[in-house]
């Protein structure tokens, strides 16, 4: 009991905070004040086609990236692996697995890697090339766990290793992620609240020769991309063979205006899913959809989910994930 009024209080301080914020004007002007930005695209054909609307759903492996409190929403083991097409040739992938321990306790680890092709290096005197090469990529490893406290209360949090390369300079840092899931006892409600990429602010280490022999090697540092996000979720209609998941969640970026994202999903007999999804007042972008199918297979439970996310004028990205069941 005192476990669920604590939960309350929060989420009244941060409500508070949150919708004081949600018109665009507001908050718009943080826009590029966090580094790592890799840790915001999120991971999971189902999710993506969602709009986002996750954190209050999470029942799978893809939890360890939206909330691990979600790791103890499901019972068997998991290996997740999510590929995304981003834009501009971007790729972006995910690979996860979830281990339960008990009915109670369950760990989990991940991998995150965003990789691009290299690039020609080009000067104010060299502006077609000068011949070399210069490489980016982000790379993060997190270590998950989880806890059922009661039945209807759940906590997790993630211990995350990020590092970003950017030629010859490089930039470290540990960051920190906190899930809760609560079921309200109402039907089917529930909601979450996570708190994702909380940290230390972060620099880049190395050294830069420019035009003239000249040397650079301190270097400004930033904020990580910190979102706070509370969701709510329920199945407003569930048979033997059919059920319909909606979910609404709100999010709270430290570098940008708030915004809303609304998702649904149909499920026929567990088999095939049809999912749909819609972002407010998020630059860019905007509807989203998708599809999955899970197949019983004899060595392990396969579910393949498409999610295809909609930009306004850079084009389009398409996630593909793969989710085993063992």
């Amino acid at each position: 009991m005192k476990i669920k009024y604590f939960l309350i209080i929060i989420l009244i301080l941060q409500s508070n905070t949150v919708f004081a914020q949600l018109f665009p004007i507001l908050g718009g002007q943080r826009a590029g004040i966090s580094t790592a930005q890799f840790l915001k695209i999120g991971v999971g054909g189902r999710a993506t086609a969602m709009g986002d609307a996750f954190v209050a759903i999470a029942n799978d492996a893809s939890a360890l990236y939206w909330n691990p409190a979600g790791l103890t929403q499901f019972q068997n083991n998991q290996v997740f692996f999510s590929h995304n097409k981003w834009l501009v040739d971007i790729n972006h992938d995910f690979l996860g697995a979830v281990y339960h321990l008990d009915e109670t306790n369950s760990l989990g680890i991940s991998l995150t890697a965003l990789t691009m092709q290299k690039m020609p290096v080009t000067t104010e005197f060299a502006p077609f090339g000068t011949g070399e090469y210069f490489g980016f990529s982000d790379l993060a490893i997190g270590i998950s766990y989880s806890r059922k406290m009661t039945e209807q209360f759940s906590f997790g949090a993630t211990i995350r290793y990020m590092e970003e390369t950017l030629d010859k300079l490089k930039m470290r840092g540990v960051l920190v992620d906190l899930g809760t899931f609560y079921w309200t006892g109402l039907g089917s409600t529930r909601f979450a609240v996570a708190v994702t990429n909380f940290g230390s602010n972060l620099a880049p280490d190395g050294k830069v020769v420019l035009i003239g022999k000249r040397e650079v090697s301190n270097w400004q540092d930033f904020a990580p991309p910190t979102m706070f996000r509370i969701g709510f979720a329920f199945e407003p209609y569930q048979d033997e063979q059919h059920r319909i998941t909606s979910s609404v969640q709100l999010n709270h970026p430290n570098d940008n205006s708030e915004n809303v994202s609304t998702g649904f999903e149909y499920s026929w007999s567990e088999i095939l899913y049809l999912r749909l999804g819609y972002k407010f007042n998020v630059e860019e972008q905007n509807y989203t959809f998708g599809a999955g199918v899970n197949l019983p297979l004899e060595i392990a439970n396969f579910t393949f989910d498409y999610a295809y996310s909609n930009f306004t004028r850079l084009g389009s990205a398409h996630r593909f994930s793969i989710l085993l069941g063992l």
